[in-house]
């Protein structure tokens, strides 16, 4: 079998038999050196257009699709959303505040960010990824995703390794973050 280990034993961990070497500079390395990279597009609620704009960005997005003259993924994942720092805030605020009103607004901004926490809120994200083993085409393709995505209205970046961590952590663990302490030694 191809993802057996050496001395024929099964490896029980994934990562033992996925064809990645190394994610790096936005793009994952893989072990037949096949590059797979593309653009995280910032989502963006047409529905909330006009019904001209919102043909204006479906008839570009299929034009968009069309022009795409390779094989792509579309990938949609979700990143659990960190508020923590803003949370932070809210308590420093609500420290310095002297009026009752104001501690009672700012209590309920609280209340409402710790149950963002408790139901494990998440951002969805949506990228367009390919596979290139020449890395002067990868570079073109992203160019040619961005510059085709801002026609249809909606701004596109390429991906970064964070990103590239994100949809790999999505597709191996369905989403589930793994949180593993620093270990120190007493």
């Amino acid at each position: 079998m191809w993802f057996q280990m050496k001395k024929n034993k099964i490896s029980p961990f994934t990562e033992d038999w996925l064809p990645i070497k190394d994610i790096q500079n936005g793009m994952i390395l893989t072990t037949n050196r096949t590059i797979v990279s593309g653009v995280k597009v910032i989502p963006r609620n047409i529905f909330i257009l006009d019904p001209d704009m919102q043909n204006h960005v479906l008839i570009s997005l299929k034009n968009f699709y069309n022009m795409l003259d390779f094989e792509f993924w579309l990938v949609v994942a979700d990143r659990p959303v960190d508020i923590s720092v803003y949370m932070s805030q809210l308590q420093l605020l609500y420290n310095k505040a002297k009026s009752p009103a104001i501690r009672k607004l700012i209590d309920q901004d609280i209340e409402k960010g710790k149950s963002f926490i408790n139901n494990n809120v998440v951002d969805t994200e949506y990228y367009l990824l390919f596979k290139e083993k020449n890395p002067d085409e990868v570079q073109k393709k992203i160019r040619m995703m961005i510059n085709g995505l801002a026609t249809c209205g909606l701004n596109a970046s390429p991906t970064t390794n964070e990103d590239l961590r994100v949809v790999l952590n999505n597709f191996l663990n369905g989403g589930r973050d793994t949180g593993f302490g620093v270990v120190m030694p007493v």
